[in-house]
């Protein structure tokens, strides 16, 4: 997106120039899916298409935000109003938790200011757009204000945006994933103690093609808080003999040996998604280290399957993408990322294959489905920053 264009729409939505002007991408996951916040690993990486911001100081407190993808009017509200808002102007809360959240800890944000927002990434796409304007709004307050939060603290605060300001109960992967990503790298990251390592995602003749199921969803409006609660219930369960205190502490051989105890078919189901996809994740990343592609496409092959069978949510859409990936020539892998219930799929290709995958497999899901899936090439930046 042209950074003179926004500029632009700037001084057309508040007649006066803009300041600075910030970006924060959206994120694929490699592996990992629904393991942080069952404090498990997770391989997330930064992607090009993400949520654009031009700031302007105002000298007065009110906060207006305007979105050049939302048909709607400016949202305006006080610094210090830390009310949750409605209907049609509930996407403001995803900046309104972290200028919230924030202020609490830094009483220099003392003044107000415009924000114009435009999006080159699809929402509901899952590809975490509201991680993204979390961590737009986390970077803009830091350099703005010159406040001293480093970068891990402002995932830790979208997290709560998201938990507490939004009401959805997942973890940290999101915003971790925006605001620390590495150019042509992926994290591995531990959930549950916040060590993470970059490594190179070096695919060789491959790339990564995100494939957009266009299924309209809302997490918060899904089964994704019950799937927290399930596998929540079955932890409590297991830690009557085991000394843990998250799922993913778990290998596959204990979880075996003590899920009599759970003795609930969901909650069963639940909990070993949330143990194997740990192991995978963990599999994954030492065959990226040894070069195996083949291994890790497998690997993320088999999480699609466990997030199907055992997790439960992926739903037509995603399923027709990934099995008919898996018939396409020159494809290591595929699977369905982020949250699930529509949202997107992943798929490792041979480069000069790619053309060909995406008519086929665009075909297909348009034969099944009865409209259009959209396909991007992922390419792997830095985290959320000016430009």
């Amino acid at each position: 997106m042209n950074k003179d264009e926004l500029l632009k729409e700037y001084v057309e939505t508040f007649g006066e120039k803009g300041q600075d002007v910030f970006f924060s991408p959206g994120r694929i996951n490699v592996i990992g899916e629904h393991t942080d916040y069952n404090g498990g690993h997770v391989f997330p990486a930064a992607i090009s298409l993400g949520v654009y911001g031009v700031y302007g100081p105002r000298d007065d407190k009110k906060v207006r935000l305007f979105s050049g993808n939302v048909n709607g009017n400016i949202v305006e509200f006080d610094i210090d109003d830390t009310t949750v808002e409605k209907g049609e102007r509930f996407w403001a809360n995803y900046f309104k938790g972290m200028i919230t959240y924030l202020r609490e800890k830094y009483d220099n944000i003392d003044h107000g200011f415009n924000l114009y927002i435009k999006a080159n990434l699809p929402s509901g796409s899952g590809l975490s757009s509201s991680a993204a304007i979390e961590m737009l709004m986390g970077i803009i307050l830091k350099d703005e204000f010159k406040l001293d939060v480093d970068r891990v603290n402002l995932a830790k605060m979208g997290q709560r945006t998201e938990n507490e300001f939004v009401g959805l109960n997942s973890g940290i992967m999101d915003q971790f994933a925006c605001i620390m990503g590495k150019k042509d790298s992926a994290i591995f990251l531990d959930c549950n103690t916040l060590e993470y390592e970059y490594l190179p995602l070096e695919l060789g003749n491959y790339e990564i093609i995100i494939m957009a199921t266009n299924k309209p969803h809302t997490l918060a409006d899904s089964a994704y808080n019950d799937r927290v609660r399930e596998c929540h219930d079955a932890l409590t369960k297991l830690q009557e003999k085991l000394d843990i205190k998250a799922l993913g502490e778990l290998d596959n051989d204990t979880f075996d040996e003590y899920s009599y105890l759970i003795n609930d078919k969901t909650e069963l189901k639940r909990a070993r998604h949330a143990v194997s996809e740990n192991q995978r994740a963990i599999r994954a990343t030492k065959a990226m280290k040894d070069g195996d592609l083949e291994k890790i496409g497998r690997l993320i092959n088999a999480s699609h399957i466990s997030l199907h069978y055992d997790y439960e949510v992926t739903g037509k859409e995603l399923d027709t993408l990934a099995e008919a990936s898996w018939k396409q020539d020159g494809v290591l892998g595929a699977r369905m990322i982020g949250g699930g219930f529509g949202g997107s799929a992943i798929a490792i290709v041979k480069k000069d294959k790619a053309e060909e995958f995406k008519k086929n497999v665009g075909k297909t899901y348009r034969d099944k489905i009865g409209y259009d899936a959209s396909f991007y090439d992922a390419e792997i930046v830095d985290g959320s920053k000016m430009i």
